[in-house]
């Protein structure tokens, strides 16, 4: 079966559906979200079965309350901030949000920006997921969701300087992350000619 354009026609049949608790246009709505959805909530969790776990929980939510879904934005958006939520509360409950040192040192910072071109979505995802949970969490929310560090840090019951702190630290460590890759990959190109 063909997959509902994101045309607005196409989309308020597919949310007419949703709300008259149509199966097939669940099925429609959830097939045209999922993988977009799932690369948010493994942004988030520290393995894929938990990403899944998220994502799962995320859209229970989305239809129990597509009723309460507003025109005035992007049905994509909206989801979105159901994933990030969820991933939220999943984080939360395990208890893995618990307060990094603030004095905590990070050697070997490279100071200039770095290259992202030549890696692979799954390759900066699996970076990002080897962060630190609340590093993690504060990058995500602030570097890819685009929340201010007032919203993080009341998202996460945080400081606002802990958020700022946190996510340059996060930054930080994922510089050096690409640093390190990008020298291995030198050597290995030097060692290969020789």
């Amino acid at each position: 079966m063909k997959l509902f354009t994101k045309s607005k026609s196409d989309e308020d049949k597919l949310l007419e559906g949703c709300l008259a608790g149509k199966r097939e246009m669940q099925r429609l709505l959830y097939e045209q979200y999922a993988s977009k959805m799932m690369l948010v909530c493994l942004r988030y969790a520290p393995t894929t079965f938990e990403a899944e776990d998220m994502m799962q929980d995320a859209f229970v939510k989305v239809f129990n309350n597509i009723h309460t879904f507003k025109k005035d934005c992007p049905l994509e958006f909206w989801i979105r901030r159901i994933m990030v939520n969820t991933a939220l509360k999943h984080i939360r409950n395990k208890q893995l949000l618990t307060v990094s040192y603030e004095g905590e040192e990070i050697t070997n910072l490279p100071s200039e920006s770095v290259n992202l071109t030549g890696y692979t979505m799954d390759e900066l995802v699996t970076m990002i997921q080897s962060l630190a949970p609340r590093y993690r969490m504060v990058f995500n929310l602030y570097a890819i969701e685009g929340y201010n560090h007032k919203e993080i840090a009341e998202m996460l019951d945080i400081s606002e300087g802990t958020s700022k702190s946190q996510y340059s630290r996060a930054r930080a460590i994922l510089q050096s992350m690409i640093s390190r890759q990008d020298n291995l990959y030198k050597e290995h190109v030097i060692s290969s000619k020789q």
